[in-house]
């Protein structure tokens, strides 16, 4: 059975290929092949930056299994097949999800810091581009191949490639974000703490520290660095206080449930606007494309809400219980 459909999809396949190469222009045949030409190596490029050694401290912390094939020397499709190896390893494999250490050196939380601010990049990275990928086939491709003597319909292209990127990227932040990884932001940004600026003038009656990166500064702690005035934030604290990026990273993270919150509102937003859409539409092709992405954005949302309200409990209940040990 696998042996004849096996067959049946190569055959398909070789008759598309040649039907393509017979009827329409190398332009065209260039349009689509364009994205392997560009994604592949882009990720290739990713992969060789980390396997560079920029976070060999924080190697045992928990880094990206990115393989210890090398690449060099080898032709073309060798490197492609190699790198097409890594990139789903590391996309579909639980076993390169980052893990979190509690300790207490300021210069390792900052390493740790590091080391996921660029995980994260990476996984927006991937996001963005495997987004962009769908929608570039599904909306954009089809134009090139539409003959002149038919009509294509402008403003539902453009509409139907927003819909396809945006909704795939939502799928593949649920993927690539779990709740296990916003927890491990959560608690990197928690030991990471922040600094807030305050007016020197209205504390000059307050005794001030000069700001150390070897130190752990408790909440409200007031600190000199860089001509400027700092009020610690966080329970613990070690971000360098002017260091915009650990900010970034505090302001993002130090909320559990602000990625959840800001992807459940993203995808309700879009399924809103698809229902909308599937209301007015008239076109027996248009309500098909929409209710195939919704059906998609249903399950999505469906996990994402699940996943907030078990994650809402969670945290509410050990909330409350740091304040019952407070109090007693």
């Amino acid at each position: 059975m696998r042996f004849a459909v096996l067959t049946g999809a190569g055959w398909s396949l070789c008759q598309s290929i040649i039907h393509l190469f017979r009827s329409y222009s190398l332009l065209n045949l260039l349009f689509l092949c364009y994205p392997f030409g560009m994604y592949i190596p882009f990720l290739q490029l990713n992969c060789d930056f980390r396997k560079s050694g920029f976070f060999s401290p924080v190697a045992s912390i928990g880094p990206r299994d990115t393989g210890d094939v090398s690449l060099r020397g080898k032709d073309y499709l060798s490197v492609l097949k190699e790198t097409w190896k890594q990139h789903t390893r590391q996309l579909y494999s639980m076993e390169t999800m980052p893990t979190h250490a509690c300790c207490l050196s300021p210069d390792l939380i900052r390493n740790e810091v590091e080391y996921l601010k660029v995980d994260f990049n990476w996984r927006m990275k991937e996001v963005l581009l495997s987004s962009m990928l769908s929608a570039y086939y599904v909306a954009f491709v089809p134009v090139w191949f539409v003959k002149s003597t038919q009509y294509y319909d402008k403003q539902w292209s453009c509409e139907l490639f927003l819909l396809v990127s945006i909704s795939t990227s939502v799928i593949l932040m649920q993927h690539l974000l779990p709740a296990r990884y916003c927890d491990l932001l959560h608690k990197a940004a928690a030991h990471l703490g922040c600094w807030q600026k305050v007016d020197p003038s209205l504390c000059s009656n307050v005794l001030q520290h000069q700001w150390t990166d070897e130190c752990l500064w408790p909440q409200g702690v007031l600190v000199k660095h860089s001509k400027n005035v700092y009020k610690a934030v966080g329970h613990s604290n070690v971000a360098v206080p002017s260091d915009v990026s650990h900010f970034r990273f505090h302001f993002f993270f130090s909320k559990p449930l602000r990625i959840l919150n800001i992807l459940l509102l993203l995808e309700g937003a879009v399924i809103f606007y698809q229902l909308y859409s599937l209301v007015v539409s008239e076109k027996w092709h248009q309500t098909i494309s929409l209710a195939l992405i919704l059906f998609s954005n249903y399950y999505a949302f469906f996990k994402l809400l699940r996943d907030r309200l078990v994650l809402g409990k969670a945290y509410s209940y050990s909330a409350t219980r740091e304040t019952d040990l407070k109090l007693n």
